[in-house]
């Protein structure tokens, strides 16, 4: 059985750089500022996808990811390591988007995109951890959910069948296809670029790219149409205006800071029980737990 499997993907800031750039006035992140990588969880998620396809020949993976048009760096990453190709959703009226936005935008390019099984991406992505935009696709699609997956036991029949990893436990379900399944870190690590794929893809570029590039290599990708990353604007997927951005966000990040936590004091316990209890007290007071 031949699957048509979509992941989202997303070109994350490095968190561990933030520095004072790393936000602009209107509240938004700067990402020309931060170091870009693939977020983490969502490679989780590319690997379940290759191990679908593997083991269902003629199956193809497409990334969908939206951000700026350097965000085509991520799909030629997961090109090198077993993706078939992708398309970056970049337009300026999507920028400044919370999970609400995001979320309209990207259910919106996978109704253009068409006839899929299953939709995969990471639990959440570390510039925002909120581990929303999974199931709002989802919900926008009218399509079941799968949330925490670590392993797709099976898919077949119409159905997938997953493991979940929870906060005590272990859960294994089935859903009717198609459906999202977002994946968590704790899944397969991602298989590591192939040689002969990089060789086979280094070249591949989007519309935004290719513009800037020297005419043997524009002429390249006019010969080989495998190399051509997507380029998909507002327009085209017929999102509405009032939806997507900042007019479509009714969440704004009002400042961003680095916390770090020093020990300013400590205390010992015995095993007596009106130390632990005064303690407890103590917590609740002053909101720590409670």
């Amino acid at each position: 059985m031949s699957l048509n499997i979509i992941v989202l993907a997303k070109q994350v800031p490095d968190t561990r750089n933030v520095g004072k750039d790393a936000m602009k006035e209107d509240g938004t992140i700067n990402r020309a500022a931060l170091p870009a990588i693939f977020n983490p969880e969502d490679l989780n998620a590319l690997e379940q996808a290759l191990q679908l396809k593997d083991a269902n020949p003629g199956s193809t993976v497409t990334v969908l990811t939206m951000g700026l048009p350097r965000a085509a760096e991520i799909v030629r990453e997961a090109m090198y390591r077993g993706a078939d190709g992708g398309i970056v959703l970049t337009d300026r009226p999507f920028g400044g988007a919370d999970t609400l936005a995001t979320s309209y935008s990207l259910a919106q390019a996978v109704k253009k995109f068409g006839n899929y099984d299953i939709i995969l991406g990471g639990r959440q992505a570390i510039d925002g951890d909120t581990a929303q935009v999974g199931p709002q696709i989802a919900e926008k699609l009218g399509i079941p959910q799968v949330t925490y997956a670590e392993e797709i036991l099976d898919l077949s029949d119409g159905h997938v069948t997953v493991k979940r990893r929870l906060e005590h436990g272990v859960e294994v379900v089935k859903a009717p296809l198609p459906c999202v399944v977002t994946v968590n870190g704790t899944a397969a690590e991602c298989r590591p670029r192939n040689a002969q794929r990089v060789m086979k893809y280094k070249y591949a570029a989007s519309p935004s790219e290719k513009a800037n590039l020297p005419e043997d290599k524009q002429a390249l990708l006019e010969a080989r149409p495998f190399l051509n990353i997507k380029e998909w604007n507002a327009a085209f997927v017929e999102a509405d205006p009032a939806q997507i951005g900042l007019p479509g966000s009714p969440t704004k990040v009002k400042a961003v800071e680095n916390v770090v936590f020093t020990a300013k004091e400590n205390l010992v316990l015995n095993d007596d029980d009106t130390a632990i209890e005064n303690l407890i007290k103590d917590l609740i007071a002053n909101h720590t737990i409670g």
